[in-house]
């Protein structure tokens, strides 16, 4: 079943660590968001982690448990809307605008964002303990520029 278009709601940057702060535009390369950083970079980054991809509507649905979480703080770098986040999963291909990325691998949640969940419980997004809530990485097929409101629409693979 094809997944239903998206659109960024949210770029988002920092000097390494969280929270990442929003950003308007940006240009991305083979190695993500050119001006973000990471604090560990054996962790995060890299080609095959360059960007990483939260759902807005996944957020809002933390936060109606208890939890605190706004667009960046959760360390990612795109938070999109309008996705099913059931269908962003490893190996499929997304059109961001002109930059295309493949989704590789669901994020492990790391203790650096525990304080925006409720009582901490930041495996509240594990893929294995909760499947479906993961953030994810994604390489760049295409890099290019990426504004606010871009649309996020399923690619073909080539």
């Amino acid at each position: 079943m094809p997944c239903k278009n998206g659109f960024v709601r949210s770029i988002n940057i920092s000097n390494g660590g969280v929270p990442k702060r929003s950003i308007s535009h940006a240009v991305i390369n083979a190695l993500g968001i050119e001006s973000d950083k990471q604090a560990n970079t054996k962790s995060h980054g890299g080609p095959m982690r360059a960007l990483c991809l939260f759902s807005f509507e996944l957020q809002e649905a933390l936060n109606s448990e208890g939890h605190s979480i706004r667009p960046g703080d959760l360390g990612e770098n795109l938070t999109v809307s309008g996705l099913d986040w059931n269908t962003v999963t490893p190996g499929e291909r997304f059109q961001i605008g002109s930059v295309c990325i493949e989704i590789t691998e669901y994020t492990t949640p790391c203790y650096k964002i525990a304080a925006y969940f409720k009582d901490e419980d930041f495996v509240r997004i594990d893929q294995t303990k909760n499947p479906g809530w993961s953030r994810v990485y994604a390489r760049i097929i295409d890099g290019g520029e990426l504004s606010l409101n871009e649309s996020v629409v399923p690619a073909k693979a080539t």
